[in-house]
C-alpha cells in the first residue's frame, strides 16, 4: 500500500511514485537535495556539460533526470517552484522511497527464512523470525550465504575470522549468494553472478506478489510491478533487491546508509558501478535478459540472447570488428 502524505487521506502521488523510484532507479538517496542540485546543475550546463563535472555529480544528476523523464510536469513545476516547494517535492519522494525500503525491509526479515530453509528441514539451530541478532556470521546457514566470494567458508580459521570481526568484510565484498548455486569461478567472475534462486524469489515477492514466489511467472501482472506499469527488469532494482537480501540474512537490526557494518552504501554503488559500466554492456544486456525471462516472461525484453553460431552473430560481430579497427586507426592517425 502506498505511503500517506501526512496532510491528507489520499495518499499523495509524489509519495506513491517516490516507493516506485527508490526501488527501481535510485534507493539510497538525500531526495531534498538530488533536486536542488540539479535544478542548479541545469542552469551550469548551459554553459559546461555534464561530463566536465565529477563522477559522483554526473551519476547523480542522470538521477534527476530519469526522475524528471518518469514524472510530467516535475520540472516545470520544480523551474517554477520556490525553494520551499522544491525541498517539499523532495521530502515527499524521499518519503516513498524510505517507506517502501522499510517496507521490504521488514516483510524479508521473515520471509527469507523459508527460502533458506534445506528442503523439507527446518533450520538448525533455529533462527527467529523477528530478531537477527544470531544471523550473519554468527549462524552456520546465514555465515555460508554471505561469506565473501573467493573466501572458503568451511575453513576454520575464515570461519573464526569472520566471525570474531578479526576480517571485516567491506561492501564491495560481494557475497557467495549473489552466484547461481552459490558457485564462484575466479577465472569467470561474471559466471553466474546475481542468478542466484534467492535474488528471484526476493524480486517476486517485492515486485510481482508474495504469491508469486511458489508459482511459474505468468502472462498478468501483479503487485508493484502492475501498479507502476513495470514490464521489465531494471539494473537498479537488481541492486535493490541484492541489497535487501544481504541485509535480510545480517545479523544487523537496522538498516542504515551510513551503518558501517553492513556497509550497505558501498555494496549497493559498487554493484551500480559495475552494471552501468559500458565496458560491460555485452554481459548486462545478456544479465537482464535473463532476469526478463525470470520475472516478465511475455515482455518483449525477456528475449533470448542470438545464437552463438548463427548468420545474424556473425553479422554483428563482424560489425563490432570493423567499429574497434576503424577506432584503432583514428587513436593512431
Amino acid at each position: 500500500m502506498a505511503a500517506l502524505d501526512t496532510t491528507s487521506s489520499i495518499p499523495n502521488p509524489l509519495v506513491s511514485h517516490g516507493r516506485h523510484f527508490g526501488r527501481t532507479v535510485f534507493t539510497l538517496c538525500n531526495y531534498p537535495s538530488l533536486l536542488t542540485n540539479g535544478i542548479l546543475r541545469l542552469e551550469q550546463m548551459e554553459d559546461n556539460p555534464l561530463e566536465d563535472f565529477p563522477a559522483e555529480e554526473q551519476r547523480e544528476h542522470r538521477v534527476f533526470e530519469q526522475l524528471l523523464d518518469s514524472y510530467p510536469g516535475l520540472l516545470d513545476r520544480l523551474k517554477d517552484g520556490s525553494e520551499e516547494e522544491i525541498l517539499h517535492v523532495g521530502e515527499l519522494i524521499g518519503k516513498g522511497a524510505t517507506g517502501a525500503r522499510g517496507d521490504d525491509t521488514k516483510m524479508l526479515k521473515a520471509v527469507v527464512l523459508d527460502w533458506i530453509a534445506p528442503n523439507g528441514e527446518a533450520i538448525q539451530p533455529p533462527l527467529h523470525r523477528n530478531t537477527k541478532i544470531d544471523r550473519g556470521f554468527n549462524h552456520e546457514l546465514t555465515g555460508s550465504l554471505l561469506c565473501p566470494a573467493g573466501l572458503n567458508w568451511n575453513d576454520p580459521q575464515t570461519k573464526e575470522n569472520l566471525r570474531s570481526g578479526k576480517m571485516l568484510v567491506s561492501g564491495d565484498q560481494w557475497p557467495i549468494f549473489l552466484y547461481a548455486k552459490q558457485v564462484y569461478d575466479p577465472e569467470d567472475p561474471w559466471c553466474g553472478l546475481l542468478r542466484s534462486r534467492l535474488l528471484v524469489l526476493a524480486y517476486k515477492y517485492v515486485f510481482t506478489s508474495p504469491s508469486s514466489v511458489d508459482r511459474e511467472p505468468k502472462a498478468t501482472r501483479s503487485g508493484n510491478a502492475r501498479l507502476h506499469g513495470m514490464i521489465s527488469v531494471t539494473i537498479a532494482s537488481i541492486a535493490y533487491i541484492a541489497t535487501q537480501v544481504r541485509f535480510a540474512l545480517s545479523s544487523s537490526s537496522v538498516f542504515s546508509r551510513t551503518d558501517t557494518t553492513t556497509d550497505s552504501e558501498t555494496f549497493y554503488h559498487s554493484l551500480l558501478d559495475l552494471l552501468e559500466d559500458t565496458e560491460e554492456s555485452l554481459e548486462v544486456d545478456e544479465l537482464l535478459t535473463w532476469w526478463n525471462c525470470q520475472i516478465f516472461p511475455t515482455s518483449s525484453a525477456a528475449k533470448r540472447p542470438i545464437s552463438a553460431n548463427s548468420a545474424l552473430s556473425k553479422i554483428r560481430q563482424k560489425c563490432i570488428a570493423l567499429k574497434q579497427t576503424t577506432n584503432l586507426d583514428i587513436i593512431s592517425a
